[in-house]
């Protein structure tokens, strides 16, 4: 018998269409923590909804105020990291949570592991120990990295949040940014994320037009999926891995839109549409190496996919 009082479930759309596919996936699928984002993001995306969002993202804190537990799904063990925090800021930015004590945690915790420059590290060596991706790069002394660091700065940027951390953090991915000569796809999704969050607007932009014609110079974006295969592949990118413009330009206020023409991303956004997968779920594009993480990683890539189709404005 139904729970007296239970509020209905939201009715579910068309069975063909990709939101109606998706869902299933993410019920059959996901984490906790992603059904809870498709909940709020294409069923309810009421306070009750929001609530519920932050109450999953709870369950991977620390008390050092980081994140861990797998939030990355790459990463695992329980230790805070760089990327577990980056992944929890974009989640409470995504439902308008993004500061508070909450925050301020967070940045007393980026405050103990940065680099001597103020910066983060791509992975912090409290990893060791712990199973990761044969891919992640893990090191006694990392460097400071803009991919991590980038988003991060970026996001709180956006979200009005001042703490003594991010003055020598912001200057890193000025500097950073600014003296990117020859890059990677994924770092420059990350000096997009930081440009587009970043207070000094014009100085951005300037950047980010700089950065624009750095990305095609250096073939790093597929501009017509029909011909990805003429693409070569970016150094450390897994075998026909590719990037399109929807990974630098995620929603049309983007810095990175300017980059490309309308049809471009036309092109762009047809191709994400059509890469769902017959289960309902969009694939993960990073190499295979164990079954929890793929499949966990799969649904954080089919929320991602979905939001970024309907930012773009194609119907779900």
């Amino acid at each position: 018998m139904a729970e007296t009082g239970a509020s209905p479930l939201p009715a579910s759309p068309s069975s063909q269409s990709p939101l109606a596919r998706a869902e299933h996936f993410i019920w059959l699928t996901a984490r906790v923590l992603e059904q809870r984002r498709f909940a709020h993001d294409f069923l309810a995306g009421s306070s009750a909804a929001a609530d519920a969002v932050e109450t999953a993202l709870t369950a991977y804190r620390n008390e050092d105020g980081g994140y861990g537990h797998g939030l990355e799904p790459d990463l695992r063990g329980p230790v805070s990291q760089p990327l577990h925090t980056a992944h929890a800021l974009r989640v409470l930015d995504s439902i308008g949570r993004c500061g508070g004590q909450r925050v301020e945690r967070v940045c007393r915790y980026l405050t103990t592991i940065s680099t001597p420059d103020g910066a983060l590290p791509a992975v912090h060596p409290s990893q060791r120990g712990y199973p990761c991706a044969p891919f992640v790069p893990l090191v006694d002394v990392p460097p400071s990295a803009l991919l991590a660091t980038g988003p991060v700065v970026g996001l709180l940027h956006r979200n009005e949040v001042w703490h003594a951390w991010l003055f020598r953090a912001t200057d890193f991915c000025w500097s950073a940014v600014e003296s990117l000569e020859v890059s990677h796809p994924y770092e420059v999704r990350a000096a997009v994320a930081f440009l587009d969050g970043v207070p000094d607007r014009s100085r951005a932009r300037a950047a980010a037009d700089r950065l624009g014609r750095l990305l095609r110079e250096q073939r790093l974006v597929v501009l017509d999926p029909e011909q990805e295969g003429d693409r070569p592949v970016a150094a450390g990118d897994a075998t026909g891995e590719h990037h399109y413009p929807y990974d630098y330009a995620r929603a049309p206020e983007s810095l990175a839109r300017s980059w490309f023409t309308d049809e471009e991303m036309a092109r762009a956004l047809d191709h994400l549409r059509s890469a769902q997968q017959e289960d309902g779920g969009w694939p993960a594009r990073r190499p295979g190496w164990a079954p929890g993480p793929d499949r966990e990683a799969r649904s954080v890539v089919t929320v991602e996919a979905l939001r970024v189709l309907r930012a773009h404005g194609r119907p779900l």
